[in-house]
């Protein structure tokens, strides 16, 4: 009846047999998941913007040096391509305004989960809730969704129902900064949170300050505008002086053996 245990072998290939299974059955990062991460974090961010604006000022400067009409069309293709999804966004995100929020504050709820994951992002919304005077996308609240503030009671962080420092009220004259002055505000109500910290989303805050700063990012709009209008305008006009030049080469080169020339 009794049967012997398995030797050191056997449990080995049993142990690790399921692991292969979930190694085979976990499914790829999908598009989804990287746009995600690149949203979120704003290190990767910035090094693709940075990389995408080095190649396309690569494309315009060599072009002009060396009059390669490639890559000046190139250059003109990329800046019109992204002046007009500067145009589009604009227009969608004033037409569709209440899915621009919806986008906004999800990703905005990305980043609470990845509060902790990532210190660019973690200075990033800090920097932001204090500007803003706020906290949180539309409440302080919205802190449960990160893992380490999680409210309850199962969570054995020391952060529990609590929510950054950024989220405190700063006294005039403080010197020194208390980081645990955000400690279990999640647990009370509005008017006890609000005594200590910040109570309002930054999502309101944010549309408020966009209300109330409209002509100055319309100014930045057209400042940012201006200049790829005029480097489109100034490759074309430099295109087409390049193949005037080489039609009148091919012209010379066509006539040049005859007598009346």
């Amino acid at each position: 009846c009794c049967s012997t245990p398995p030797g050191p072998a056997a449990q080995n290939s049993q142990n690790s047999f399921p692991l292969k299974t979930l190694t085979l059955l976990s499914p790829p990062p999908t598009a989804e998941a990287a746009l995600a991460c690149l949203a979120v974090d704003p290190a990767i961010l910035l090094v693709v913007v940075g990389i995408l604006m080095f190649l396309i000022t690569f494309c315009g400067c060599i072009g002009s040096l060396r009059e390669n009409i490639c890559l000046l069309q190139t250059f003109s293709i990329c800046l019109t391509i992204i002046f007009l999804l500067q145009l589009a966004a604009g227009v969608l995100g004033f037409v569709f305004s209440d899915k621009a929020r919806g986008k906004v504050s999800e990703i905005i709820n990305n980043a609470i989960v990845h509060y902790r994951d990532d210190l660019d992002l973690q200075n990033l919304i800090d920097f932001g809730q204090k500007e803003f005077s706020c906290c949180g996308g539309v409440s302080y609240k919205d802190w449960s969704l990160n893992m380490y503030f999680n409210c309850t009671t199962d969570n054995p962080s020391r952060e529990r129902c609590s929510v950054p420092y950024s989220c405190c009220l700063r006294p005039q004259h403080q010197s020194v900064i208390n980081t645990m002055c955000g400690r279990g505000m999640q647990a009370v109500n509005y008017l006890e949170a609000g005594e200590f910290i910040y109570t309002n989303g930054c999502i309101d805050k944010l549309v408020n300050w966009i209300h109330s700063n409209l002509f100055l990012l319309g100014g930045v709009a057209l400042g940012l505008a201006i200049p790829q209008l005029v480097g489109i305008l100034l490759s074309q006009i430099l295109i087409n002086q390049i193949r005037d030049q080489i039609k009148l080469q091919r012209y010379n080169q066509q006539h040049r053996a005859d007598p009346w020339y």
